[in-house]
């Protein structure tokens, strides 16, 4: 069944059946999701068909129960039929059922179905690995193809379609333009060198370039290009012309990190815009944060009780906790001094200034203040990418910001960018990078330069935040990381 998931805040629902079908002709069914809420007075009188995959059989000694579920709800409907009416049926297979919804005398529903009529689409043999008992993470990751039909993963994923929707819509009502920045790319915005390179592979049937010299490596492009780990600097181009922009879309890494927290492609949401200074990128970050939770709390709660329950039962109240209060705002030098001077644990990696937080560290910080997320901001010059701009007051900093949140640490990176033309050019060959390759991007500062700034989110750890996953490859639909390429 195609299980349509309408977002309650964007659309006014039809009160009945009948006007959703309607609606959506020529759709002949409707979404789970729509039936489970139903109310008594609007049930349709004539009969309903629901598609979807076999949950659960029940058989007592003169009736069957089977669930049903299309991917639109935590819950599936429960179909009630006569002991024989699903003896041929599997866990797992895919089902059209046909009846009559009535309010359930039960109390896990409001609605149930009385069958007339069952027909398989796909069967499922016995042999299907995804059986109604508990499984495992890892087990899961194992049959990623399959992880999707749990309740765990379409739970997940009916979040990440939420929060992807509200992200768009907090930036459209806020008046920013959506960019499409290149995935192929010829510099590496954050300097770190963990890129994967482009290869051509020419079909074996086509003679070489003709300008290709003896042992000469062939670049499709005329020169080397890899896959983008950061739209930013793009994204910097539309902000000089079109005030707010923001970027969403996959970025790679090539980090060797086999951890709960890296992948090799992720999504990366960045917002950037003109005429900003460092209070406002903090300001911006924080209520674009509690915006997209607040959405999601509110059209994804069964979802996020799931989780609540199953995974991480603090989760709810610590959401909550960074909704009502105001995050925490620190300077590095204001965090340096906390961890240096408390004497509750001892680091395992001892922290100076000009030093990096680790994840210890960052944990530290947000326990201290209850678990509310920090700001951190005024890094040192010294650790931070080029483009960041340097601090009036001290040029020893630059003004910037990173958030960190209980247990994941680093959320959110940003900055204001150096608009100034000598500035950023000095920077640039103090740090012995390639002018020519930053050309372009160098003479934004020539013409028409302007105040900016922006910040990146990773959208797989924010996702792990608002549900509590400990391993960032349960969030995303089909993981890339270090060797794992399936699919």
């Amino acid at each position: 069944m195609l299980g349509i998931h309408l977002c309650k805040r964007f659309y006014k629902w039809p009160t009945k059946i009948n006007e959703i079908k309607k609606l959506y002709n020529p759709i002949s069914t409707v979404s789970l999701n729509q039936v489970l809420n139903t109310t008594s007075p609007n049930l349709p009188t004539e009969p309903t068909k629901i598609k979807g995959w076999i949950k659960n059989i029940r058989n007592q000694k003169n009736i069957s129960f089977i669930e049903v579920n299309d991917g639109s709800d935590l819950g599936g409907i429960q179909v009630v039929g006569n002991k024989d009416a699903f003896h041929q049926l599997k866990h797992g297979a895919c089902v059209e059922v046909e009846g009559s919804l009535v309010m359930s005398q039960g109390k896990t529903q409001q609605v149930e179905m009385q069958l007339q009529s069952v027909k398989q689409i796909g069967e499922c043999p016995e042999d299907y690995p995804l059986q109604p008992k508990y499984h495992t993470m890892e087990f899961l990751r194992e049959i990623a193809h399959f992880r999707s039909r749990s309740n765990t993963f379409g739970a997940m994923f009916r979040i990440r379609n939420q929060a992807s929707m509200s992200i768009h819509k907090y930036f459209q009502k806020s008046g920013f333009v959506w960019v499409h920045t290149p995935t192929i790319t010829a510099s590496d915005c954050e300097g770190g060198g963990e890129q994967f390179q482009i290869k051509h592979v020419p079909s074996p049937d086509l003679p070489p370039p003709s300008n290709l010299q003896a042992g000469q490596e062939h670049h499709f492009f005329g020169q080397p290009a890899y896959l983008t780990v950061s739209g930013q600097l793009e994204a910097e181009i539309y902000a000089l012309s079109h005030s707010r922009v923001y970027t969403f879309g996959p970025t790679f890494r090539a980090e060797r990190s086999n951890t709960t927290r890296h992948l090799a492609e992720f999504y990366m949401i960045e917002p950037e815009m003109a005429f900003i200074q460092q209070a406002d990128n903090v300001d911006i970050a924080e209520d674009f944060l509690k915006s997209i939770m607040r959405d999601v709390m509110e059209n994804c709660r069964e979802d996020l009780e799931f989780f609540d329950k199953k995974v991480d039962p603090q989760l709810l109240v610590r959401l909550n906790k960074a909704l009502d209060r105001p995050f925490v705002r620190l300077t590095y030098t204001e965090a340096l001094e906390i961890l240096t001077k408390q004497q509750e644990v001892v680091f395992e990696n001892p922290i100076k200034w000009g030093d990096d937080l680790q994840r210890e560290h960052e944990r530290f910080l947000t326990k201290k203040y209850d678990d509310v997320p920090v700001f951190v901001t005024l890094w040192p010059k010294s650790i931070k990418p080029f483009y960041m701009r340097e601090n009036q007051e001290n040029p020893l900093l630059v003004d910037n910001m990173d958030l960190l949140v209980p247990d994941i640490g680093e959320l959110i990176g940003g900055s204001i960018r150096e608009e100034r033309y000598p500035q950023l050019l000095n920077r640039i060959k103090e740090l012995k990078m390639d002018e020519e390759t930053y050309q372009w991007y160098i003479e934004l500062r020539k013409f028409g330069s302007a105040p900016h700034g922006g910040f990146g989110l990773g959208f797989e750890r924010f996702l792990q935040y608002l549900t509590g996953m400990k391993n960032i490859r349960d969030v995303i639909p089909i993981p890339r990381h270090q060797n794992y390429c399936k699919f």
